[in-house]
């Protein structure tokens, strides 16, 4: 039987649209928060009287408990993202049993669109203004991010704008250093640390608010995202593929869907755990290859966050593992992409010898550049040795220069 395809994307879109004030989320006030967590810099605690101070360590124990940050569970997430990955799995079995080739090419092509509106718009464009677009390609890129279903422009880069500013502390909406489950997933089905409100609605925004295509998304993304990241994608299988509405459903918009958010949700766990630090060994954040294949070239993690205006998010010079550089220089040759920013090689050695952890080429350069000079320095002195004062390779102003007391001549 085929599946209620809009009862179930209105179902969705309830559960994993998060519900915001025009101040940039509640007011912290209204959360159901103890405190801030003992991970980032405590509160100022209150003036402790006689009738509050704990009377023995288990008291202080538990109130110390108590001042910590507690998860509060949202569960029409969790429970949205089980048939997500139920579907998902689901999916995966039509993919490879019924499910059409056409059908099959049809949802990487989305997957890639929709890829490129988070990597090359809401990312690398609207978050970090590393190029700029004109309106062609930032109404392309607005559409392709509505299909990934990643909230709002707005919202996406009000949040990664939190992340490079307070990474790994209480106000990092993805906080690596509670794991990679919370990183990945778990951030999601939890209500917001409100050091995370309290930091997203201080954030500098006034740049998205006049841009017109970003603020259209905002106001009408609860319409636009149902239509363009399930509805159109299942009645396009349908319809024009002659595809079942379970292969459509399950495959175009589910499989699709889910697959293009675990590849981006990999930035923000695997890539602040596993890989290397070339630019900078003292921040979480790697240089993972698999994630930059996975997420279309943004498992370049560590450069990122070092050089977060490189609109390449790499110095690398291959496309292979870095799609959407490719995407943008194609932009650019034909006049959508321009004000391209990069980093200069001289600025990349200096951070990289400064504060590397020595596994980038530059370090190596450097190490055997040292080597050579300690051996050609061992070979000039080798040279210039001499056995005593009337050896012949005795320097003559070294001679000259020389103090002879007490001559008998």
């Amino acid at each position: 039987m085929a599946p209620n395809v809009l009862g179930n994307t209105i179902l969705l879109a309830e559960a994993c649209i998060e519900q915001e004030d025009n101040n940039n989320n509640a007011s912290i006030g209204t959360q159901q928060y103890k405190s801030k967590s003992f991970l980032n810099v405590a509160p100022k605690p209150a003036p402790i009287t006689e009738e509050l101070k704990p009377k023995d360590a288990t008291q202080a124990a538990i109130a110390s408990r108590e001042r910590r940050y507690h998860h509060v569970y949202v569960w029409r997430n969790i429970i949205a993202f089980i048939y997500l990955h139920l579907g998902f799995l689901y999916g995966s079995y039509l993919l490879v049993t019924s499910a059409k080739w056409s059908t099959f090419f049809f949802a990487l092509a989305l997957g890639s669109c929709g890829a490129l509106g988070i990597t090359a718009g809401a990312h690398r464009l609207w978050s970090h203004r590393a190029y700029k677009a004109k309106w062609p390609l930032r109404l392309f890129l607005m559409l392709a991010q509505t299909l990934a279903f990643q909230n709002s422009v707005y919202e996406w880069v009000r949040d990664h704008r939190v992340h490079h500013k307070f990474t790994d502390t209480d106000a990092d909406p993805h906080n690596a250093t509670r794991g990679f489950f919370f990183s990945h997933i778990g951030w999601l089905m939890v209500k917001k640390h409100p050091d995370v409100k309290a930091r997203g609605r201080a954030v500098d925004m006034s740049d998205l608010e006049q841009d017109g295509i970003v603020m259209f998304q905002k106001r009408y993304y609860a319409l636009l995202m149902p239509l363009f990241c399930f509805i159109l994608p299942t009645f396009l299988a349908y319809y024009y593929l002659d595809e079942t509405f379970s292969n459509a459903w399950y495959v175009v918009a589910i499989f699709r869907y889910v697959l293009s958010l675990n590849a981006t949700w990999l930035v923000n766990s695997a890539a602040h755990i596993w890989g290397t630090k070339p630019y900078d060994r003292n921040i979480s954040p790697t240089n993972n290859t698999f994630v930059a294949i996975a997420a279309y070239g943004e498992g370049w993690h560590n450069y990122h966050h070092v050089f977060p205006w490189d609109y390449k998010t790499s110095e690398l010079g291959t496309y292979s593992t870095n799609f959407t550089t490719a995407a943008i220089d194609f932009f650019a040759r034909i006049g959508w992409a321009y004000d391209l920013k990069s980093v200069s090689d001289e600025l990349i050695r200096k951070r990289v010898l400064r504060t590397g952890d020595g596994t980038h080429q530059y370090n190596e350069q450097e190490l055997q550049a040292r080597m050579v000079d300690y051996v050609n320095q061992l070979d000039h002195e080798s040279e210039q040795a001499v056995w005593g004062w009337d050896d012949k390779d005795m320097n003559e102003q070294d001679r000259q220069d020389a103090t002879v007391r007490n001559k008998a001549d």
